[in-house]
């Protein structure tokens, strides 16, 4: 198993606490090798090196693949979509978007076993934005749906990798960014480059990780090893956002004692801006019947949720 993460970082902690939760869960017998984030091959190959048998499971995320498969767009994130990750997690494991998950990857000869979901990343900024309108003609590092959505908004918006956040910001060859949640952000040291922080992360208001498997590998497997993957994904995502409610607190702490402001956006204009970004959400599905599908879906939530009228 290739991660998503580097090492040393929390998230890849979680994906060690993974691996033991499967070993535990199948008395020992299914042991998974761990690598970090490009010990294997580059993050961005992972879909590929997968498919072609060079590893039999990553940790992803769907965004990055959104390009050539629209539905990884909705199955990622959904910038002003959903506000909390117990309602994403609801959309995956009670109204059928595991399933749908599933058929997205299917083509490829890939297994989507399970999603690990956490609330809202910041956007880091060195100018000030105060409403969503000032983010016109603002230039953001941003991936996925998100690139859609704050293009639409007005963002020139710049494909940096994440290691190059930090140079991109210090050298002003962008105004803002997206990177991780708020601690690997302050790990990071972003205080250095970015002195506003935007709340809430319209961007990317809740995140869906997801374990993805080659599937001929993952037929062979017996039910008890598959049910542990399940059954430890799910784990590790109610895990990891009870710490991360722990860090993100203590993070913007520090992030504050340290001298950067944190701007709220106000409901009011994050509600309103929603409408227009469901209209860039239907473009960026395309002509797509899955990615359509999976849309329709998630908006019928959204409108019972009140997000949607």
């Amino acid at each position: 198993m290739q991660s998503l993460w580097d090492g040393g970082t929390t998230p890849q902690q979680y994906e060690e606490i993974f691996v033991q939760k499967v070993a535990e869960k199948t008395g020992g017998a299914f042991e998974l090798k761990l690598f970090s984030a490009g010990q294997i091959v580059p993050p961005a190959q992972s879909f590929d090196a997968v498919r072609g048998g060079a590893f039999e499971l990553m940790k992803t995320f769907d965004g990055y693949t959104a390009g050539k498969i629209p539905a990884h767009a909705f199955t990622s994130t959904i910038p002003f979509g959903y506000k909390k990750s117990e309602d994403y997690a609801a959309w995956f494991y009670d109204l059928g978007g595991i399933d749908m998950a599933r058929e997205a990857y299917a083509p490829a000869g890939l297994h989507y076993i399970a999603p690990v979901i956490y609330d809202q990343e910041p956007i880091h900024s060195r100018v000030e934005i105060r409403t969503v309108a000032d983010f016109q003609g603002k230039k953001g590092r941003f991936t996925g749906l998100a690139s859609t959505v704050m293009g639409g908004l007005g963002v020139a918006v710049t494909p940096l990798a994440t290691a190059e956040v930090y140079s991109g910001l210090d050298k002003g060859l962008i105004d803002l960014a997206d990177r991780g949640d708020l601690q690997a952000n302050l790990d990071a040291g972003l205080d250095e480059v970015a002195k506003f922080i935007i709340l809430p992360g319209v961007h990317q208001p809740t995140t869906a990780t997801s374990y993805v498997a080659n599937q001929a590998a993952f037929d062979q497997l017996p039910d008890e090893f598959r049910q542990a993957l399940a059954e430890a994904a799910k784990e590790v995502s109610d895990a990891y956002q009870i710490n991360k409610t722990k860090t993100d607190a203590t993070a913007l702490a520090t992030f504050k004692e340290r001298g950067v402001t944190v701007i709220e956006l106000a409901e009011d204009d994050v509600n309103a801006n929603r409408v227009k970004a469901a209209e860039l959400w239907r473009q960026a599905a395309k002509d797509d019947p899955l990615a359509n599908k999976i849309l329709d879906s998630q908006m019928a939530q959204m409108k019972e949720l009140g997000l949607l009228s």
